[in-house]
């Protein structure tokens, strides 16, 4: 395995925290790989999430990790999907049994350090490289209309077949959203959510408040969460938002809003979920501390 890529930079000073979060978000060494899936497996509780996400197939939680791609219900410990340990970054569920991703390969295994964009169709099991293997790692996935929005190397990049790719802005964000129609695409920056009108060539002025993550699961039922984990909802594609709850926890790790009634979120403390469109949250799984 290729060593592990660097963090990517620092955001803006005024968003300090975000950019604490894009730091946490791009782990540590392969060591501290190690000993962060040994505490999870021996507490029975994940660490370090980095995408959620429902299969349409059977309704099943997925939590994307540093140390693998678990299924989580209320109640049960975390399964670990299949025996691929690695550090899932970028995830997204794309359809039924059809997740993609990024991120790195796990210590001592033969898959790269950066393991481009791989893809699943059998809900976990298997994973198949469709392209950029040892050149890219994805941090943030979404996709509307068959199309897939990544960003990766700092910079937005734009499929319609998982192997070409087009790269277009270079906004210096955490996490992306893209509304179903594949209209608009959003990105968090320090300096606020940003908005593209053209598939994310370029991006308008970055609007108040700071989001870490967002998700967009309708058309007016836009969701976000701030660096404290104060939940807020927009109708209007995020010109004005309404502070909902603050999801237990504290600092956010991701985000997915399912439907516009239900929402998975991880923080400091656990994998969180919503069925009431985010007035009130229970605890799915744990994190280990």
């Amino acid at each position: 395995m290729t060593a592990r890529p660097t963090a990517r930079p620092l955001l803006a000073v005024a968003g300090a925290t975000v950019a604490a979060l894009v730091l946490g978000a791009c782990g540590g060494s392969s060591s501290e790989t190690g000993a962060t899936a040994s505490t999870s497996q021996s507490s029975g509780a994940l660490s370090h999430v980095h995408g959620l996400g429902v299969d349409p197939a059977d309704g099943r939680v997925y939590v994307a990790t540093h140390s693998g791609l678990y299924t989580v219900a209320e109640g049960q410990k975390p399964k670990l999907v299949g025996d691929r340990k690695d550090d899932f970054m970028g995830f997204t569920i794309t359809g039924e049994n059809t997740f993609i991703a990024g991120g790195h390969g796990a210590p001592g295994s033969d898959r790269p350090g950066n393991v481009g964009l791989i893809e699943t169709k059998d809900a976990g099991r298997t994973w198949a490289s469709r392209s950029l293997s040892g050149e890219a790692d994805f941090h943030s996935l979404d996709s509307a209309k068959g199309t897939v929005y990544g960003y990766e190397g700092g910079r937005i990049r734009v499929s319609k077949d998982l192997k070409s790719w087009d790269d277009r802005a270079t906004p210096e964000a955490l996490d992306l959203a893209v509304n179903p129609s594949g209209e608009k695409l959003l990105a968090t920056t320090a300096q606020g959510v940003v908005t593209s009108t053209d598939g994310g060539r370029t991006f308008a002025k970055g609007a108040e408040p700071v989001q870490a993550f967002v998700s967009w699961p309708a058309e007016k039922s836009l969701f976000g969460i701030d660096t404290s984990g104060k939940l807020s909802s927009s109708a209007d594609g995020g010109k004005t938002w309404k502070e909902l709850t603050t999801v237990p926890g504290g600092q956010p790790q991701a985000l997915t809003a399912v439907t516009a009634d239900h929402i998975l979120a991880a923080t400091m403390t656990g994998v969180y979920e919503s069925r009431d469109g985010g007035k009130t949250f229970s605890e799915l799984a744990p994190l280990a501390s």
